[in-house]
């Protein structure tokens, strides 16, 4: 068996050169930024560095904008909206043209990855479905939780909606290193828990669809600054360490050892 280190600082002999793709408010851009800056601070410095920024959204004075003025680092956006209103496809139209058309559309980000060298891509709450390599994201999920077939639970945008509505007592975020699925490539990393806590006995509380919308946005608010704001910057800074490989199989390990449900965070 093979085991391949996702970076390998040592081989490469330069720290990880890392894209940052992102839709909305850029949060988890931001703490990766924080992260890098408080590590460049340190002996030895980033084992990381954030190259460039790029958006889906082309929305004037965006945040991925700003974050990237503050940084001095590249900036580019491409309006996946206005890219699909154009083809008159939906988003999530994942038909044979549907799909080709999202190849299209991640061209251009691809041409920006092989011109700016780049080692991984982070998903930094970048929501679109995509065809490019080499990235990591970051799931409101614990995704060791499987069904009894196998498939993972807890999966697609309604993550903490469901794992809630299914009565966990706890919700943790991951990371993965993606594949061509939603959610389904190898498991790296498992945020500390967040424990659910419901105003009233679950079943009312499925009753009444706004008290239920509330109650998952408000525990989605905080699992990302415990779970995502953590293990998002840690998933990337232990990958520029070589810290972690796949085999064969995509099996994960963590410094040479098997972890079949990822790095586990518990504080």
């Amino acid at each position: 068996m093979t085991i391949t280190p996702i970076f390998d600082p040592q081989a490469r002999g330069r720290v990880m050169r890392v894209a940052a793709f992102m839709s909305g408010s850029g949060t988890n851009v931001i703490r990766l930024r924080e992260r890098q800056k408080e590590l460049e601070s340190e002996p030895g410095g980033s084992p990381f560095k954030i190259i460039f920024i790029f958006s889906d959204r082309s929305d004037s004075g965006s945040a991925g904008e700003k974050i990237a003025l503050d940084a001095g680092i590249p900036y580019f956006s491409y309006d996946i909206r206005k890219f699909h209103s154009l083809k008159g496809l939906k988003r999530t139209h994942l038909t044979p043209e549907g799909m080709a058309a999202r190849k299209e559309f991640d061209s251009v980000a691809s041409r920006l990855v092989e011109a700016f060298d780049i080692d991984i891509i982070a998903l930094a709450g970048y929501m679109s479905y995509l065809t490019l390599n080499r990235c990591v994201n970051v799931h409101p999920a614990d995704l060791s939780i499987c069904t009894p077939h196998g498939k993972r639970q807890y999966i697609g945008d309604r993550g903490v909606a469901d794992a809630i509505a299914s009565g966990e007592t706890s919700l943790r975020s991951s990371t993965i290193w993606t594949d061509a699925g939603v959610d389904t490539g190898p498991l790296l990393m498992v945020s500390s828990p967040l424990k659910v806590e419901l105003p009233t006995a679950l079943p009312d509380l499925l009753k009444d669809k706004a008290a239920f919308k509330k109650v998952v946005d408000e525990h989605q608010r905080r699992l990302k600054e415990i779970g995502d704001w953590k293990i998002f910057p840690l998933t990337v800074e232990m990958i520029a360490r070589g810290r972690f490989a796949l085999d064969e199989n995509n099996n994960v390990y963590v410094d040479g050892h098997p972890a079949p449900k990822g790095y586990r965070v518990e504080k």
